[in-house]
């Protein structure tokens, strides 16, 4: 039974072999690349995200991130949260088993463990029954879920 948890600095190398993957996956051109690792490696160090991520057997087989921006405080009420869900995968054999259902409840309980406002994303045409499923709903460019007024 997969495992998922909140992402540690220890799965960034896998983390990056999901990437490489889900990039293979949109151009096969992609699936060369002896320095990619180095280069996500770079990039995560530089751009810090909160990861979910789907285990088994010590192997992850699925992730999402979340960008949390933290939003300018107004006179007389506190800064608050938006969520911005990005990279959610799942490997192919894995799919259509609830993994990225369970990856986006645990991101949920997150962002309001957070006090997030809410939490928005920008899916895929094929995605967006997926989303909707969840909560998510359609606002202009983006979808957004209303965790908090």
């Amino acid at each position: 039974m997969p495992n998922i948890r909140e992402g540690t600095a220890q799965d960034t190398p896998g983390l990056a072999r999901l990437r490489a993957k889900w990039a293979a996956e949109q151009d096969p051109a992609l699936t060369e690349d002896p320095d990619f690792e180095r280069t996500y490696l770079q990039w995560a160090q530089t751009n810090p995200r909160k990861h979910f991520v789907a285990e088994l057997d010590g192997k992850l087989i699925g992730m999402l991130n979340l960008m949390i921006f933290e939003r300018m405080p107004k006179p007389g009420k506190a800064s608050t949260h938006w969520v911005y869900v990005g990279n959610v995968y799942v490997l192919p054999a894995f799919r259509n088993a609830g993994l990225g259902g369970e990856l986006m409840q645990a991101s949920i309980r997150f962002s309001e463990a957070i006090g997030a406002a809410r939490m928005v994303l920008s899916p895929s045409v094929q995605a967006r029954s997926f989303y909707k499923r969840l909560g998510f709903e359609p606002a202009q460019e983006l979808n957004v879920l209303h965790l908090q007024g």
